[in-house]
């Protein structure tokens, strides 16, 4: 039994819990960080130094960073439901999978910080509006990949798709200007039918604003 440490309204745990659902791997999961705290303490910090979520314990395995936790995964259980096996769509997952935390994912971070988890006096209207800008100019660029493939990987899902699809989830939740994504959006709309993610990402209820996002916290621990 895989036993995780994190908040559920955490997107990188999203990440992780996804992943877990489409492999039909049981789990654990313990409520650390955000409000739950826990995550400066020295139990947590031997397992994780920067005091972040999410950690996952697998017999002898302690490791954080979820990107990481969610390859691992891919190549532990199941062999092919979410690593490809072929090379070059084993490049593609690898290669999306980077692209969208590096180019996409900060953006959102930043405008989800600025726009729901901030008290307005306190937001930087600036960044916000520049990471709005960012994640415009980068959703272009996949939707472009899109149009072309079923998949960020080819023809079948996988562990390439989950960064995208947890993040988008994220943004499409904040008031933003968005661009046209017509293929990237047809995309979005079949991750939204994978029961995986309706039971990782989806339970979790999209705040509007710091209270909002307070209350499902709680609501959804």
């Amino acid at each position: 039994m895989i036993t995780v440490w994190g908040r559920r309204n955490s997107v990188n745990v999203q990440k992780v819990l996804w992943a877990l659902e489409e492999l039909d791997v049981p789990y654990t999961r313990e409520n650390v960080g955000g409000s739950f705290g826990s995550n400066q303490d020295a139990d947590y910090l031997a397992m994780n130094p920067m005091g972040l979520v999410p950690v996952i314990r697998d017999g002898d395995v302690t490791m954080f960073e979820s990107n990481a936790i969610v390859r691992y995964l891919a190549a532990r259980f199941r062999a092919g439901v979410l690593r490809p096996a072929e090379h070059r769509s084993l490049a593609m997952a690898e290669q999306w999978m980077e692209w969208a935390q590096v180019n996409f994912a900060p953006a959102v971070s930043t405008l989800f910080v600025n726009r729901v988890r901030s008290l307005p006096e306190h937001r930087d209207v600036a960044a916000a509006a520049a990471a709005e800008k960012k994640a415009a100019e980068v959703l272009v660029v996949a939707d472009a990949w899109i149009a072309r493939h079923d998949w960020f990987a080819g023809q079948d899902f996988s562990f390439g798709d989950i960064v995208m699809g947890a993040s988008l989830w994220r943004y499409t939740g904040v008031d933003c200007i968005r661009p046209p994504m017509p293929h990237l959006m047809e995309w979005f709309e079949a991750v939204q039918q994978r029961e995986a993610f309706r039971r990782a990402v989806m339970a979790v209820p999209r705040a509007k604003d710091l209270a909002d996002w307070k209350r499902i916290e709680k609501e959804t621990a």
